[in-house]
Parts: structure tokens; C-alpha cells; sequence
């Protein structure tokens, strides 16, 4: 039997309808259980990277301190009596020489006095035994005196010489009292308070009380300790046994101070090691023309090594850490961050010295460290390792 072409048409529609409504009721059907339509990759986050430097530096080893005056001088008297006068201000810059104290000198004035005399006496004695001597020699070439009178004259002679030169000794031993009665500095530097004052008595010996203390000024001591493997380090630049320790670059800096703006050089190095902490006591010297560097301040100390060497530096942000392991993420040219560990030195110039893993230029992840995962791929956006850090860098 033919069936009619209208009837055809008829029979497409209805296939093509239902179609479409098998369609629909599947996408209510998918939508009811859940399922989602699949989701489109997202596009690389944008991260900072920059290329590592190589840069001639030297490297900085930093260590903490104390401020020590090279001298330190405890004023006490050397006579005994009565404090008379006090010459100087508290915390006053002194010299050498310049007087501190007064003792009252009459005592002394009276015992140098009577000790002179006693030397005029002894000189009179002495001369007349000159005398005695001189006429028994000539006496005796006459035969008009026994040898036994010359013999006589001459010890006289002799114990008038020895009575002459102890009264010497005794004016000098007055004049020395007497100019203890004065007491002066004995350095340059700056002198402490007066723990003694007008009207006490003070005594000598061991148990003498310190009047004062005079510090020195310029230059001053810094000193500190270094470990064992800085200490190997300066001995393979030639620093051993307090040779060549001038080789050796020390800057200093206060704790109100930014970065190291004093410069000195080392001074010694000790003779040993100390086993228990691992370290040896380093002393440097360093000018103190205005005084600011006041003896026992903590100071923040910088020593390097003998010369510019290259080195990698990077951003110290850009460093990560896996337990006991410190590492970077690569940018290669796919733009994929891949984990590489490294090996880092110290800090310099505000960049960190990396010594084995990473070579110049490479390019790393410098922000944003904690959003990138090792082969993720990113989008990177080229910037400066360091910016300026580098300006100050030894050249």
C-alpha cells in the first residue's frame, strides 16, 4: 500500500519532535542527580619572577659584642688623711695628669721639712769627717799620729756618707708623700664619680677605697666570639695566630644604629677555643673621637672575608622550606614552576648568597611562593631580583 507524501512530512515532524524531548527530559534527568556540565581550565595565575644575580660580594659573618675602654684605671690614695679638695665633674673628659684630688698636705709638708734638716745635718757631719780624715793623713806621713787614729777617721768618714744618703732617701721618701697628697689621672679619658668626698679620711693598703675610675675614651675595644667555623674560615684567609688579622674587614654598629656605620680593624684573636660553646673571644679596635662609643654598650658586629668573591644572589622571600630543606621554584620556559633545592649563605646587602643549585639567570618565583605549587603552570610577571639592594655592593 502507498502512503501518501503528506503523510511522510507528517511522521518526520514527529520524529524530530521527539527527539528533542528525549533530549530535554535527559538534561532534567542529569540536572536532578547532580551532575554538572564539565568546568573549563583556569588560566595561570599572574606571580612575580625574577632572574638570579651574580654579583662580586663579600660575604659577611655578624656577630654581638660589648664596648670595652682599652684602659681602665681605679683611683686609690697612697697616703693616708683627710680629703680637702675634689677637682673635677662627674663624667668629665679628663688628661693625663690633670688633678683629681686633694689630700691635706701639711702632715707631709712638716715630716719633708724635718727630713731635710736631717740631710743638712748629715752633709755637716759628713763634711767634718772629711775633715778629720784629711788631717790625720797629713799627720800621719809626719809620724805624729798612730795608724789606728787614721783607720778611726776613716770609718767615721764612712758612716757619715751612709747617715747622709739615708736622710737623702728620707726627703725623698717626704717629697714622694707629699706629692700623693695631689692626686691626678693617670690616663686620658673619662673620669666616673667622686666615691670619696671632702671632710673623709682615707687610708692606704689593701683595703684603700677607690676614689674613682678613670676609663679611656679613644680608641676603644669591641669584643665578642666567633664559632668554630668562622674561626677556620679567617685562618685559611691567613688570620692565624694573630697574623695577617688585618686582612680581615670589621664594621660595627650600635643597638640605636642602623646598619654598621663604624669601621675598625681586629686586634687579636685568642689562643684557644672554647670546647664547651664552640667559640674563641675576637677583639677589635675602633676610633671614639666624640666618645659615643660608651664602654659596655652592645654593639652588633660585622666581619668578612678577605676579598670580593661572585656568588648567586637572590631574594630571600623567594626561599621556601621543606622540613629540614630549603628550596626555590624554577620558571622554565613552559612557564612551569619545578622544586629545586638549594643551598643558601648569608645575607648580603640585603640579598641571600646561594652557594650550590641555582645558577645566574635562572628565573625564579620571588612573591606569591605560598599560592604556586611545584608544575603549576603560571603566568609570570618579570621583576627586578633585589631592585637597589645591590647600589652598596662591593664591587
Amino acid at each position: 500500500m502507498k502512503i501518501p507524501h503528506h503523510l511522510h512530512s507528517h511522521k518526520a515532524i514527529l520524529g524530530a519532535t521527539g527527539l528533542l524531548i528525549l533530549a530535554v527530559i535527559g538534561a532534567v534527568v542529569l540536572r536532578s542527580q547532580g551532575a554538572a556540565p564539565p568546568a573549563t581550565l583556569p588560566a595561570p595565575a599572574p606571580v612575580s619572577v625574577a632572574a638570579a644575580l651574580e654579583q662580586r660580594v663579600t660575604e659577611w659573618d655578624e656577630f654581638s659584642g660589648r664596648v670595652e675602654a682599652i684602659d681602665r684605671v681605679e683611683i686609690r690614695p697612697q697616703v693616708s688623711g683627710q680629703i680637702v679638695a675634689v677637682h673635677f665633674e662627674e663624667g668629665q673628659l679628663v688628661k693625663q695628669g690633670d688633678l683629681l684630688f686633694t689630700i691635706d698636705p701639711r702632715p707631709f709638708q712638716a715630716v719633708l721639712a724635718g727630713a731635710e734638716a736631717g740631710q743638712s745635718a748629715a752633709e755637716a757631719q759628713l763634711a767634718l769627717a772629711q775633715t778629720a780624715v784629711n788631717r790625720s793623713r797629713h799627720l800621719i806621713e809626719n809620724h805624729s799620729i798612730a795608724q789606728s787614729e787614721l783607720d778611726q777617721d776613716n770609718a767615721n768618714l764612712l758612716e757619715a756618707d751612709a747617715a747622709l744618703k739615708a736622710a737623702q732617701a728620707a726627703v725623698l721618701t717626704a717629697k714622694l708623700n707629699l706629692d700623693y697628697t695631689a692626686i691626678t689621672a693617670p690616663i686620658s679619658g673619662r673620669v666616673s664619680r667622686a666615691e670619696i668626698t671632702v671632710g673623709n679620711l682615707v687610708g692606704v693598703g689593701v683595703t684603700a677605697p677607690v676614689l674613682t675610675t678613670v676609663v679611656s675614651v679613644s680608641p676603644v675595644y669591641v669584643e665578642f666570639d666567633i664559632d668554630e667555623q668562622a674561626f677556620l674560615s679567617y685562618s685559611a684567609n691567613g688570620a692565624a695566630g694573630n697574623t695577617g688579622i688585618d686582612r680581615i674587614p670589621v664594621s660595627m654598629g650600635l643597638a640605636s644604629e642602623q646598619g654598621y656605620p663604624h669601621q675598625g680593624h681586629l686586634k687579636s684573636i685568642d689562643n684557644e677555643l672554647d670546647p664547651t660553646s664552640g667559640t674563641i673571644r675576637v677583639r677589635a679596635v675602633f676610633d671614639n673621637p666624640d666618645g659615643a662609643l660608651t664602654p659596655g654598650l652592645f654593639a652588633r658586629v660585622r666581619t668578612g672575608g678577605s676579598a670580593a668573591e661572585t656568588a648567586v644572589l637572590i631574594d630571600d622571600k623567594a626561599v621556601g622550606t621543606d622540613q629540614d630543606k630549603k628550596y626555590v621554584l624554577i620558571v622554565d620556559h613552559a612557564n612551569k614552576a619545578t622544586y629545586r633545592e638549594v643551598t643558601l649563605g648569608p645575607i648580603v646587602n640585603g640579598l641571600r648568597v646561594v652557594r650550590s643549585g641555582l645558577n645566574q639567570g635562572e628565573r625564579i618565583v620571588v612573591d606569591g611562593l605560598q599560592r604556586v605549587r611545584p608544575n603549576d603552570v603560571i603566568a609570570p610577571v618579570l621583576v627586578p631580583m633585589g631592585g637597589d639592594q645591590l647600589a652598596s655592593t662591593t664591587p
